[in-house]
């Protein structure tokens, strides 16, 4: 019966402790991310961005975040820890130990008499002649009696002293932490053992390994799906336009599975009419252009609408199934955006290039998303070649709007962000007819703004000069500047309905090929990360050139100094092209803001190979690997012309200006307009 007692503690101790193994690290791991993630949330702070609810800290909008299947699971299995700790501590009687001794009330070694007197002063008190209480006869039976029993025999008070246990010598007992029922193996009980060996030991894991097989098998590590890349691999071209990214970012699996309803005809058909000027349709066949558009697979038309619909900010129209819809659309946007960029500057040709044309149209697309802005809105108009994007993701600017501040020559946006704070007030309350607290939104924004610029530096390390078939290294430090002092921030985008943290892509491309040399994705969200990946990679190259420990120590704490200032080191290397001069263009764009790109245009001169032997050639990393995920490359070679698009990066008179004015900085012998100057630059992973 102890041992029984004992089995069913142990029991609950074993179940405590497989509970508390995991789950104490994993809600310490969950409290520090939720804490991290408190800290560097710093959202705009515009009446539009407050009205969006994101932000919000009610009381219902705590509890439905803290509501998630995670967040009770992890509660529950704490309750039940608790309930655990207190019964084993309170309820659970603890086995005790035979000690006639202690139960007599007396000291070890106590004479016959001492011995008789406590058992009869006993008796008085718990003998069932004396105490009819049930409790009391089963202690006076079971121990009261066998320990004077136990000391009133010469052999078994021997055998006690002797061994400590009045039976003699006691052999090692273990007990099984499996409670009392369980260990009857005979009847039902060794069924429901067996059950529960099959099922805990055989079935849980295999249910768990199918579980994760089956959703590994179907997504990526960013939970994007294979078919998707599959599906944006085989549609991506080198000369696919920006008006036509949509087309390719459409057909996604994830959008492909959502399901059409018969319910969704008629809202469908009336928000086609408010989007119909953004279709891309030829008025000149109108009919013919909007039944060739239905006809289409019902999954893409009704992306399409509703994605126009969010750039146009029609989607308070739809209906509570199409807005669920809707959500779950934009939910998925970002990270399939990315992908696209990935897939576009994925290496394609024999020189390990992507494709730079389709990379920035879809950068340009997900600005539009993020901000809610329409793409006809980047039409070049009125001597802009940016078009009035920029201005549209500004709370309160409406095309009139634009239209006013023009009058007073106010037609780019970079001329709207270098006025001073007094001129843009009165331009805004007196010009465009904002009031007081519309102008202080739309300065709250523009001190949002992120500003960008890039030092670029490459060079084959421990040589002079670069020369075909060497292995270049480029180090480029990305900063970033906003008016209110911050670099960690969100974006300003209240027609956005989740969080969304910035991101650049930093490109190194050569404009007139179409061709991606290097492309790597830039966060200024966590400061730590960049820190320790900065001064690791400053360290080891320093230690590859041969320099001291001093050296290497100054070299860290500058790169670690100028990280905590607001600037991000980006690495890369790739293999040096043929002999000649090649004009390149660093493009750092931001995935959420429209307006705040940096290009510059140098020049990287290759010399002809007089050193002896060629170096490897550099492994693929980062992106492409990810992007390459699930995808057989198709061996085809396309000669195609490409024709000049309006775009913010196209090569124009305004981008001449706009290096004028110091939108972008290249260190170590960068060109500005016209300056040629010889720097090293280098390819994507």
């Amino acid at each position: 019966m102890a041992a029984a007692e004992e089995n069913t503690s142990l029991f609950l101790i074993f179940i405590l402790t497989m509970i508390a193994l995991p789950l104490v690290p994993y809600t310490i791991m969950r409290l520090c991310r939720a804490a991290s993630e408190k800290a560097k949330t710093i959202h705009c702070r515009c009446s539009g961005c407050h009205r969006s609810g994101k932000y919000r800290k009610s009381i219902y909008k705590r509890i439905s975040n803290f509501s998630t299947c995670s967040n009770l699971t992890i509660v529950l299995l704490w309750i039940v820890m608790v309930f655990l700790v207190y019964y084993i501590k309170h309820v659970s009687r603890e086995v005790q130990v035979f000690e006639p001794f202690s139960i007599l009330g007396l000291e070890p070694g106590a004479s016959e008499s001492e011995i008789k007197k406590s058992y009869r002063r006993l008796s008085i008190q718990y003998h069932p002649d004396k105490n009819p209480d049930p409790e009391a006869h089963k202690y006076f039976v079971e121990y009261i009696s066998k320990a004077y029993q136990a000391l009133t025999d010469p052999v078994s008070r021997e055998n006690y002293e002797k061994y400590g246990h009045p039976d003699g010598r006691q052999g090692l007992q273990m007990g099984i932490a499996l409670p009392k029922f369980l260990l009857n193996i005979d009847g039902a009980s060794g069924g429901i053992m067996l059950l529960g060996i099959v099922g805990f030991c055989i079935l849980l894991p295999l249910m768990i390994a199918v579980i994760y097989l089956s959703r590994s098998s179907k997504y990526t590590g960013n939970y994007v799906m294979h078919q998707t890349l599959s599906t944006y691999y085989y549609f991506m071209k080198p000369s696919l336009a920006p008006s036509k990214v949509m087309d390719v970012f459409i057909k996604a699996a994830e959008y492909m599975e959502m399901p059409v309803r018969r319910s969704d005809d008629e809202p469908l058909q009336k928000l086609f009419v408010a989007v119909r000027s953004e279709l891309n349709l030829d008025l000149k066949n109108i009919k013919t252009e909007q039944a060739k558009f239905w006809k289409q697979h019902p999954s893409l038309v009704k992306m399409e609408l509703l994605i126009q619909a969010h750039l146009t900010r029609e989607s308070f129209a739809l209906t509570p199934a199409l807005l669920k819809d809707y959500r779950h659309m934009l939910e998925l946007a970002p990270r399939l955006l990315e992908e696209l960029v990935k897939i576009a500057v994925l290496p394609r040709n024999p020189h390990g290039f992507g494709w730079l044309r389709p990379a920035t149209g879809v950068i340009e697309l997900s600005q539009n998303i993020i901000q809610a802005v329409p793409l006809s809105a980047r039409k070049a108009s009125g001597g802009n070649s940016e078009g009035i994007a920029p201005f549209l993701q500004l709370p309160h600017f409406t095309e009139a709007t634009v239209k006013k501040i023009a009058r007073k020559k106010i037609r780019a946006f970079q001329e709207l962000c270098d006025m001073s704070v007094e001129d843009r007030a009165t331009l805004l309350t007196q010009v465009a007819g904002l009031s007081e607290e519309q102008a202080r939104d739309v300065e709250l924004v523009l001190e949002m703004i992120p500003s960008i610029e890039v030092d670029i530096k490459c060079e084959t390390e421990g040589e002079e000069g670069i020369q075909e078939g060497d292995v270049v290294t480029m180090y480029a430090w990305v900063s970033l500047q906003r008016r209110n002092g911050l670099t960690a921030a969100l974006p300003h985008c209240p027609n956005f309905p989740f969080h969304k943290e910035e991101n650049f892509w930093l490109l190194l491309a050569d404009a007139a090929s179409n061709d991606v040399w290097l492309s790597q994705k830039v966060s200024f969200m966590d400061e730590a990360t960049a820190i320790t990946a900065a001064s690791k990679a400053i360290q080891e190259t320093q230690e590859a050139l041969g320099a001291s420990a001093k050296e290497i120590g100054i070299a860290v704490r500058e790169a670690v100094d100028r990280v905590r200032k607001g600037s991000r080191l980006v690495m890369g290397k790739f293999q040096a092209p043929a002999e000649g001069t090649h004009n390149l263009t660093s493009f750092c764009l931001c995935d959420s803001w429209i307006g705040c790109d940096t290009k510059t245009s140098f020049k990287l001169k290759v010399l002809k190979r007089s050193r002896a032997g060629t170096r490897g050639h550099v492994p693929e990393e980062g992106p492409v690997a990810a992007a390459e995920d699930g995808i057989e490359e198709e061996e085809e070679e396309e000669e195609e012309e490409y024709d000049d698009y309006e775009s913010e990066y196209s090569d124009d008179e305004e981008d001449e200006k706009n290096k004028g004015k110091g939108k972008g900085k290249v260190a170590n012998g960068a060109a500005h307009q016209g300056a040629d100057s010889d720097i090293d630059s280098g390819s994507d992973e």
